[in-house]
């Protein structure tokens, strides 16, 4: 009898079964941002359009997307430099890239990132100002040695390494820092997770190791992940940030790691750009460390 009520009611709910269709309506396009100042390094901002949710992802599509009328100043403080529009395509892809950085025709207003120095970035499109300000901090968190070693439960033959690094934190809660590595002659890449706040460390001297940064336009190869290879030389760049960048880096890995979660929550991406633009402005203190394993 049980069964066939669970049966009944099964088939009324097929045959009330209705058709549901949502109306998904295009969202308005927004500027967005990503801009950053490094340590002896030139500011470099990247302009774009926002894309609707289910915008498919081309050439033509990111072509379209790219800011290239808009006005955009950095400054120091003390002098305002006006930014230039350089064109490119992206090497081995065949896209088209544009961004924004020093203008080589006014040298006497060239910003140079500095440690310990606070930066504006102003934006202007489309009759719009959007604003931001970062800093790039002293360099107080660093890499005292790094090394490699063999992964544990693993045969000689095997070419899978891991790299380590001793890492002092200095007094005080509040040392944020994101780090990428470069294998050889790729670029630098972040870590799946690259930002890390000192919650659990602080003034203490610790060992971590190093994952291997990844680029997360390919499929990441879970069973190889994170680790180096015999011969390789890696290089990590190991950069201290404020904390408005480490919100942005830490919402928007959360968010990426979370895409086809269907028990993750959702989450809002932290940008620190005014005027409901989207993305964000910050300043990098970096280190260069560098572990060559042999063959």
């Amino acid at each position: 009898m049980k069964g066939h009520i669970i049966s009944l009611c099964c088939l009324l709910l097929i045959a009330c079964e209705k058709k549901v269709e949502f109306d998904l309506k295009e969202s308005p396009t927004l500027l967005t941002v990503d801009a950053s100042i490094e340590s002896n390094e030139p500011p470099v901002v990247i302009l774009t359009k926002s894309l609707n949710y289910f915008s498919k992802v081309s050439a033509d599509v990111i072509a379209s997307s790219l800011v290239k009328d808009a006005e955009v100043f950095v400054s120091d403080g003390t002098k305002t430099h006006k930014l230039r529009r350089y064109d490119i395509t992206i090497p081995g892809a065949n896209v088209p890239f544009s961004f924004y950085s020093s203008d080589p025709a006014s040298p006497a207003t060239i910003i140079t990132g500095e440690f310990g120095k606070s930066y504006s970035l102003r934006i202007v499109w489309q009759g719009k100002e959007y604003s931001s300000t970062t800093t790039i901090p002293l360099l107080t968190k660093k890499i005292d040695s790094l090394w490699y070693a063999k992964p544990p439960n693993t045969p000689d033959t095997s070419k899978k390494m891991v790299v380590k690094a001793r890492v002092t934190d200095p007094p005080g809660f509040g040392n944020y820092i994101r780090y990428f590595t470069k294998v050889n002659s790729a670029p630098f890449l972040p870590g799946l997770n690259s930002v890390f706040d000192d919650a659990l460390v602080n003034n203490t001297t610790y060992t971590v190791d190093v994952d291997q940064g990844v680029d997360r336009n390919t499929d990441i190869d879970i069973d190889n992940y994170g680790f180096f290879a015999k011969g390789d030389t890696v290089t990590i760049k190991f950069s201290n940030i404020d904390k408005a960048t480490f919100d942005f880096w830490r919402t928007v890995e959360f968010s990426y790691q979370s895409i086809g979660n269907p028990f993750s929550s959702p989450t809002k991406i932290l940008g620190n750009i005014s005027n409901g633009a989207l993305g964000y402005f910050g300043g990098y203190a970096n280190q260069f460390k560098t572990v060559v394993i042999p063959k």
